[in-house]
């Protein structure tokens, strides 16, 4: 079972990279330090709120799980 911490850790993580990353990206396409670091800010609160809602609704899901799913 994914627990919600867990959810929340990995969600962090994932989207620190995520984050430098698209600062890299940012930077190179715009090549502004300022609106690069914007976009990936952006970016990157966009996914991580969709990330660990995305994750919570799939912790509820018991198909594929094994023994007590249903397919």
């Amino acid at each position: 079972m994914e627990t919600a911490k867990r959810s929340w850790v990995k969600a962090v993580l994932w989207n620190l990279i995520g984050f430098a990353s698209m600062c890299i990206v940012g930077l190179i396409m715009t090549g502004s330090v300022a609106v690069g670091g914007a976009m990936a800010l952006i970016n990157t609160a966009l996914g991580f709120a969709c990330y660990v809602a995305y994750e919570r609704v799939w912790a509820r899901i018991a198909w594929g799980r094994g023994e007590n799913s249903h397919g």
